[in-house]
């Protein structure tokens, strides 16, 4: 009977696909290599959503807008998904929960996962009646706890503590494939990213998924460099009204020597873990280059601090030693200076 349900369901958004015409993206032009770990950035515009698939099994991070719904169904369908072991929304805004009720009413899936089960918004109470159709209750997760799907772990790592901004009780997840690591931060802001760090979490990861669509209210400098990514991935809209990603998180993340997709430049991007190295793809566009910057950075010999070189508190020149790195500095037991470095 549910089967019969669900067919229903699925033909009632297939004809809706078709007077619509929504359409999925395009699939990255170069396959990706089949095994391993893949994660789908699927380009939403200026939203969240992300598909990973491992040894047969798929979870879902976010699901875009509420008119995304159509889109990420129909890719969910391209790339052969036919139930997903998770979906994780990692907060209450309708750009990152909106287009999960639709995934819901067509896929089977065995648990939902968000840092709340109540919310005063029409498209969240969606996902949480579209859950109750499948006789899932919304699980809040705790830190520590982890869950399989194919060969690869789910750790959540955040958020550490409550808080009354949406954004700032993001899940954190940190997801491994062998000797590789991806971390998912949703809307989380510095203040949230700063208690993470001070939780004493392993931040490293290989693949950062930007924060807040790289607003300058997220990914801070003392973060940045736990985390230590060596790529950065930017779900954003182009020309969107925000002006993301914005110049001070893509300057942090220059100065971090991190190479950045993003999905209004490529399109959907998929990365490919096979345990030890990623490989990218995506739909459109040129090659991203890295885009590092050498930057030192200068001590304050009194205060133990260290500063950017832009800081308007650097100390007089006589007091002044300068390391080649965050790395450096810290390990010569200077501390970073909280206006500039967060």
């Amino acid at each position: 009977m549910e089967h019969n349900i669900f067919k229903r369901l699925l033909a009632a958004l297939l004809i809706v696909l078709l007077l619509t015409g929504c359409a999925a993206p395009a699939m990255p032009t170069t396959p990706t290599t089949s095994g391993g770990l893949t994660v789908h950035f699927i380009d939403v515009g200026q939203a969240d959503c992300a598909l990973l698939q491992c040894g047969g099994e798929s979870i879902l991070i976010d699901g875009g807008n509420v008119g995304d719904s159509s889109l990420v169904v129909s890719y969910l369908q391209k790339v052969g998904v036919q139930e997903l072991t998770a979906v994780f929304c990692s907060h209450a805004h309708e750009d990152h929960v909106g287009g999960l009720p639709g995934v819901l009413a067509v896929y089977p899936t065995e648990a939902v996962y968000a840092p709340t089960a109540t919310h005063s918004s029409n498209c969240f109470d969606d996902f949480v009646y579209y859950a109750d159709q499948q006789g899932l209750s919304i699980t809040i997760p705790s830190v520590g706890d982890t869950m399989t799907f194919g060969t690869a772990t789910v750790e959540v790592l955040g958020p550490t503590k409550s808080y009354p901004d949406p954004n700032n009780t993001s899940l954190v997840l940190m997801v491994t494939y062998g000797a590789t690591r991806f971390l998912f931060t949703g809307d989380m802001e510095t203040t949230a990213e700063t208690d993470l760090v001070e939780s004493g979490a392993d931040l490293k990861a290989d693949v950062l998924k930007v924060g807040h669509h790289g607003s300058d209210t997220s990914t801070g400098y003392r973060f940045l460099y736990q985390v230590d990514p060596e790529y950065g991935v930017i779900s954003v809209g182009a020309d969107n009204e925000y002006g993301h990603p914005c110049e001070e998180p893509l300057s942090r993340l220059r100065d971090a020597g991190v190479t950045l997709y993003r999905t209004d430049q490529l399109g959907t991007i998929q990365a490919h873990s096979d345990g030890t190295q990623i490989s990218f793809t995506w739909e459109k566009g040129d090659a991203p280059q890295p885009e590092a910057e050498k930057v030192t950075y200068i001590g304050n010999k009194n205060t133990k601090r260290f500063h950017h070189p832009t800081c308007h508190n650097l100390p007089k020149e006589a007091n002044q030693v300068t390391f080649d790195s965050y790395q450096a500095a810290q390990e010569a037991g200077y501390s970073p200076c909280s206006q500039c470095l967060g």
